[in-house]
């Protein structure tokens, strides 16, 4: 779910905006020319689409970087105690 903080920080990504993530109408620009609504309303799907490639990347990485601990023949718990364990 793309949050109104998400939407700012993708038109405005140097700040300069106040928002408590309701909706549009909840923006303040004290310190930033604002944006209309309707480039908030065009940037919903762009917000998404990004915060959905962000999640796919990350399943991805995770699942890539499991793939090459099993060809090590470790499992990620055992990488984990490896790593968690201290000395």
């Amino acid at each position: 779910m793309v949050r109104n903080r998400d939407i700012c920080r993708f038109l405005r990504p140097d700040g300069g905006w106040i928002t408590n993530d309701g909706n549009y109408e909840d923006i303040v620009f004290p310190e930033c020319e604002p944006f209309t609504k309707a480039e908030y309303e065009a940037a919903k799907p762009l917000v998404q689409a990004s915060l959905d490639k962000k999640e796919a990347d990350e399943i991805a990485a995770k699942t890539t970087a499991e793939a090459k601990l099993a060809a090590l023949g470790l499992t990620s718990d055992e990488l984990k105690a490896v790593l968690l364990g201290g000395n």
